[in-house]
Formats: structure tokens, C-alpha cells, sequence
């Protein structure tokens, strides 16, 4: 199953951990962000010693000649697939990652690290950079306090299992193989986040390497600047974080459930969904999924916390507003980790099967275009927003509630700042290397047509090459704050990029 068009792709898709970019230009068009700034001061002219890196890391540390960098160089997106590595460093420690810097710092190379691996931009395999891997470093430790200690390459599904066993949850997003690093930087939209907040918003602690290699704690009495920067300020601009420290609430049983309405119903399903969402208890997360075509479509796929017939009460609710009956309707009572895979598209495989990887060849990669906006805080007119998808086949528009606990805390409160949005708005669609300008062209025309209905801001973990203002459409206000946190802790821009904060 295609779990990207299963369910909102986006509750879950991140970038790497410290972005390095492509000495390429960014993809994209007119407006697109260019080549990796080489900021760094007093630059070497001659390149990293990997064998001094191969001494410390072995056959962990694979270069283009070596068996395996084939697969081990690979992105998820295969529109990646032109970026080749000078380096794929395999760390499983903190000190594995202060090895690959002190090798690899002062170079002008890019250095990235990849957690899953699911950079929009391909920012965490960039070309003739060092990747920093993470992956081995996959742990989940549940304390007696229910805190959780989590790898920073470890993928979403397991992070789930690790956590239901111990009968606690973290709330997050949706996508099984995404890293835990990148969606907890960005801020971590997810399908209880109306609930308990975004995976940010639960992040006690971080393990990070810094650009020196120094390796820092940080949390609300230690490095506290770092510590809020890290709550949504986006990977790759403050150093590479090893290691997280969640809060974890207890699991309660959850309700999953799907409503597709039948075509030539958009508009009506959009405005009620947008009048459902806003007044809804933090109970009810619910996604809002169009997709493009003559006529566009639509189905409201949902999370409850709670049984079913609250879940069902809440439905009755949106059909009432929407002045649309559906053509069917599934509701189910889940436990935590199988309403996750529910989440996933993966309800019936075994955990093992939730996150195959490439290396592997066990899993099918794909191409993809995606972009976002924010919604609100007041609603988007329904029909201009059907106006926008008709005739528009192949592209999905995906709007994940927000509100709740997400907009308890102040704008400020940590560095994500759509406190006040009622939704995300993802715009995907799949595509191929002959097709990416063609499809590209499309995603942009819906976003910018959502710009134009009010629909304004960014989620940095939906990162944008074309995106106009990216900056401030990514931070808002917080942008000057990241900028001097990312000076303080990256002077030399080691870990430079395209789309750092410092380069906003």
C-alpha cells in the first residue's frame, strides 16, 4: 500500500538533523533557493581524510568505491537519486558523530545528518558532503517515570512500539520509516497533537554535538536557548542531536476512523469540516483529504480518544455541518500502537514490516513533490479551495487539524510558531525525474492559490525550494531569535545550508 496516499503524508515527514545542502542547485524554478553557501572560515583547500575517520568508524564509514554505497548514499525520494556523497559515515555513538566533525569541519564541504532519511529537498544526502547516519542509533528506553529516552534515528514505528509496551504514547505523525530527529525539530505534526501537543511540544531534553564538537545537554536549565530552538526551529541548523528526551503521557484506547463523501461535495465538506474542527474538543484530530480531478474529492480519515461512540457522536456532528451524507463510514476501537499502523497503512503487518528499508530492497522508494501552508486562524473559503483542485488529477491536498494543546502556548513559547493555525495544508503529488517540472509547476499554482486565500506560513518539515519569503513563512516571528541561537552555536557555519536559519 502507498502509505504517502493512504494517509497525510506529512503528519511525519522531516528533515535530516543538520541539513548540509547540494553543491547543485536547489531544485525548482523561478524563486529557488541556491547553492550551498560555503560560509565557513578559514576553509582547508585539501579534502576530509576519510581514512582517519575509516580508522575510528571501519567499514561503518562507506565511500563511493566501497560495496554497498549504492543503497547506503539513498534518500527515500528517488528524485534525490542525482546526489552522491562524498561519504556515509554509520555513527552509533555521540562520539562516532564528534569524530566525523573534527574530520570533516573546515572543509566547505556540506554536512548533513539523515535520521530516516525523508528530506523533502534531499537535504540530508547531500552531494559530495558527509552524511552523518544516525540510523544505528535506534534505542527506546521507557524509565519508571515515564520519560522516554529515544535515538535520534529511530523511526517513527518503532518509537510507537517501544512506547506501547510500556503503555505510554508520544504524540506524532503518521509516516512509519520517518526518523524521530527531523519530525521533532520541525515540531512534529501529528495525529494526536490536539490532544497532547505537537512531539516538540513533550521533548524534555536533547544530546546534541555541536558544530565544536562539543557534546551538549540541552534542556530548560541547561542551554535553554538550544533547548527552545530545538522545539520547531527546523533540522540542521544548531548541531546534531543524538539522542531525545521525551515526556510521555499514559496510552488511552483510541477510535480511528474514515468517511469518504461523494464527488461534487468538496466545498460543503470543507466548510463544515472547518467549522467541525474549530469547535471540536481536543479529543478529535481529524485530517481533511481532497483530491484534484473533474470533479475534486474528498474523505475525512480521524483519530479519537476515547470509544467509539463518542467518536461516533462527532461524526454525526461534521455530517450535520456539512449537509452532505457520506457514501460510508468506518469506525474502530484501537489500542495506541495499532491505531498508529492504522495511521500508517500498515494495520495488518508486523512492526518488522511496518519499516522495511531500502538498503534491503525490501522497500519500494518514491518520487514526490510537496509544499504546505497554514491554515487560519478563520477559515479558507470552501469553494474557492474547490475551485483551486478542479481538474488538478494526481495532486492531493492534505489539511491535518490543529488547535487544541497546540495553540495553548504562546507563539514564543518554543521556536514552532503556528500556535494559532487551525490546520496544515500539505500539497503532494507523486513524480519522476521527467516529470518533476511539470508536477512541481502544479504543487506551487495550489500553494500559492492557497496564499491568495489567506492561507499564509509554512511547515518547515514540508521544506520548500521555491517557496516565497521562506523565513518568516517557516518561523514567523521567532526567525530573529533561531538566527542568533544558530550564530551562537554554528559561528562558522559549518552546517550551512540553503535553507538555514541564518541564511533566511
Amino acid at each position: 500500500m502507498d502509505r504517502r496516499r493512504f494517509l497525510a503524508v506529512g503528519t511525519a515527514v522531516g528533515v535530516g538533523l543538520v541539513a548540509g545542502a547540494s553543491p547543485a542547485r536547489a531544485r525548482g524554478g523561478a524563486g529557488a533557493v541556491e547553492a550551498f553557501p560555503a560560509r565557513q572560515r578559514g576553509l582547508r583547500a585539501a579534502p576530509p581524510d576519510w581514512q582517519a575517520l575509516r580508522q575510528r568508524l571501519g567499514d561503518r564509514l562507506v565511500l563511493p568505491a566501497d560495496p554497498g554505497y549504492g543503497t547506503a548514499r539513498l534518500g527515500f525520494n528517488e528524485l534525490d537519486d542525482g546526489q552522491f556523497p562524498g561519504a556515509v559515515a554509520k555513527c552509533a555513538t555521540a562520539d562516532d558523530v564528534r569524530a566525523c566533525l573534527d574530520v570533516a569541519r573546515g572543509h566547505g564541504i556540506p554536512i548533513a545528518a539523515r535520521s530516516g532519511g525523508h528530506s523533502y529537498l534531499g537535504y540530508s544526502v547531500p552531494d559530495r558532503g558527509l552524511v552523518i547516519d544516525l540510523r544505528a542509533m535506534n534505542t527506546v528506553r521507557v524509565r519508571p517515570d515515564g520519560r522516554a529516552e529515544v535515538g535520534a534515528g529511530a523511526r517513527l514505528i518503532e518509537v510507537y512500539a517501544g512506547l506501547a509496551a510500556a503503555g505510554r504514547l508520544l504524540p506524532a505523525g503518521s509516516c512509519p520509516t520517518v526518523g524521530i530527529g527531523g519530525l521533532t525539530l520541525g515540531g512534529g505534526i501529528g495525529v494526536l497533537a490536539r490532544k497532547y501537543g505537537l512531539t516538540c511540544d513533550r521533548l524534555d531534553a536533547a544530546e546534541v554535538v555541536t558544530a565544536d564538537s562539543c557534546v551538549r545537554t540541552a534542556d530548560a536549565e541547561h542551554e535553554d536557548g538550544l533547548h527552545w530552538a530545538l522545539r520547531g526551529g527546523g533540522g540542521g541548523n544548531f548541531g546534531v542531536v543524538t539522542r531525545f528526551t521525551f515526556d510521555t503521557p499514559p496510552a488511552p484506547g483510541l477510535t480511528v476512523f474514515i468517511v469518504p463523501f461523494p464527488a461534487g461535495s468538496v466545498a460543503q465538506v470543507v466548510g463544515g469540516w472547518q467549522q467541525w474542527v474549530a469547535d471540536a474538543p481536543p479529543e478529535l484530530w481529524a485530517s481533511c483529504q481532497v483530491s484534484g480531478g473533474n470533479p475534486p474529492t474528498c474523505r475525512i480519515v480521524g483519530c479519537w480518544v476515547g470509544d467509539p461512540s463518542g467518536a461516533n457522536q462527532q461524526v454525526d456532528r461534521l455530517v450535520r455541518l456539512a449537509g452532505t451524507a457520506p457514501t460510508g463510514r468506518t469506525v474502530a476501537a484501537k489500542d495506541y500502537l495499532d491505531a498508529m499502523k492504522f495511521m500508517a497503512g500498515c494495520a495488518n503487518d508486523t512492526i518488522a514490516q511496518c519499516h522495511p528499508t531500502w538498503e534491503g530492497g525490501r522497500l519500494t522508494r518514491t518520487g514526490f513533490v510537496a509544499v504546505s501552508r497554514m491554515f487560519g486562524p478563520g477559515p479558507v473559503d470552501p469553494a474557492r479551495l474547490t475551485e483551486l483542485m478542479t481538474g488538478r488529477t494526481g495532486v492531493d491536498l492534505l489539511l491535518d487539524s490543529l488547535g487544541g494543546a497546540v495553540g495553548e502556548l504562546a507563539p514564543d513559547a518554543t521556536a514552532f510558531p503556528h500556535r494559532g493555525s487551525l490546520a496544515s495544508a500539505q500539497v503532494y503529488a507523486g513524480a519522476t525525474a521527467a516529470t518533476e517540472d511539470r508536477v512541481r509547476a502544479g504543487v506551487d499554482e495550489v500553494r500559492d492559490g492557497l496564499s491568495r486565500l489567506g492561507a499564509h506560513g509554512a511547515y518547515v518539515n514540508y521544506i520548500d525550494a521555491t517557496l516565497p519569503d521562506w523565513g518568516r513563512a517557516y518561523y514567523g516571528e521567532n526567525l530573529p531569535r533561531l538566527q542568533q541561537v544558530a550564530r551562537q552555536y554554528d559561528p562558522d557555519g559549518v552546517f550551512a545550508f540553503p535553507q538555514s536559519v541564518t541564511a533566511a
